[in-house]
């Protein structure tokens, strides 16, 4: 990724706090010149439309609050609970297994097996699990495919979902085999998935603000980032995404407590959890971490 336009050292991991509060001014106005340009500029620039089954209806009657009806303390529950954990492990039992799943599959037995339907676990497989449960996503969007486990999750609970996904399918990602889109297909395809399937290879500071720009009328009910683990360019794909997310639609932010990368955390901090038009939760207890935030208003 070139990012000429950005002071130099701001790949360090160890930037100050003046640093990091430039950088990320500097890829917000970055991207809003980008739109007023008219670059990943949305049909409906200023109201994107609502998420369906996230908001309350209010016609007929007088309105009083917000209409997002859908609040992170709900989808926080439902993504530690035991229940969301066994639809995980089912799941993962349905896919070609690799290392880190047949890991995390015996976390989660052995989480359950000890301390039982007190264990509260959570990662970006329940995070998912919830948000599919909840918002019922008609449009799916993620960055970071991968294997596709992820699309997988919300494929089990929506199989008619529109799913577009980017990823640079780079060989033996972590140290393990990243067979490439053909091989995604077919782990959804065990999965039952019935809708539409986009996947889109390359680097996705440049593939995603494409798509936009070619789909000005594309909006998700869900979106995850799980792409560039650099600090500018994780914040770069969350700034990217926020204005094709529904009213009511949920961004999932993987890794924000991960010891390889502790600066998501603040990523997700200074974007999301600043961001007054989005509700966030996020879960750091135990594993790499996840965060999710709502969008209530435009």
């Amino acid at each position: 990724m070139a990012v000429s336009w950005l002071p130099t050292g701001v790949f360090s991991c160890q930037m100050s706090t003046i640093t990091r509060t430039r950088l990320f001014k500097g890829l917000r106005e970055k991207l809003s010149q980008s739109s007023r340009s008219g670059v990943s500029k949305p049909a409906q620039a200023d109201r994107p439309p609502f998420s369906a089954n996230t908001v309350f209806d209010s016609t007929g009657v007088r309105e009083f609050f917000d209409p997002v009806i859908l609040n992170p303390g709900t989808l926080g529950a439902l993504a530690v609970s035991p229940e969301t954990l066994r639809h995980g492990l089912e799941l993962m039992e349905r896919l070609e297994p690799d290392s880190y799943t047949q890991y995390l599959s015996a976390y989660y037995r052995t989480g359950l097996e000890r301390f039982g339907e007190h264990w509260r676990y959570a990662d970006i497989i329940t995070v998912l699990v919830a948000v599919a449960q909840c918002v019922r996503p008609q449009s799916y969007l993620e960055i970071g495919v991968r294997r596709g486990r992820s699309l997988a999750v919300v494929s089990s609970i929506c199989p008619r979902s529109k799913i577009v996904g980017f990823d640079m399918w780079v060989p033996d990602y972590a140290g393990m085999p990243n067979p490439g889109p053909d091989f995604v297909r077919s782990e959804l395809d065990k999965i039952g998935h019935l809708g539409d399937l986009t996947l889109i290879t390359g680097d996705s500071h440049k593939t995603v603000p494409k798509y936009f720009e070619d789909h000005p009328e594309m909006y998700f009910d869900a979106i995850t980032v799980d792409g560039d683990h650099s600090e500018v360019g994780a914040g770069h794909d969350l700034l990217t995404v926020i204005p094709r997310l529904k009213l009511g639609g949920v961004i999932v932010f993987d890794d924000i407590s991960s010891p390889v990368h502790p600066y998501l955390r603040d990523v997700w901090r200074r974007i999301m959890e600043a961001d007054d038009r989005f509700l966030t939760w996020n879960y750091t207890e135990l594993g790499y971490g996840v965060g999710l935030a709502i969008r209530k208003r435009a």
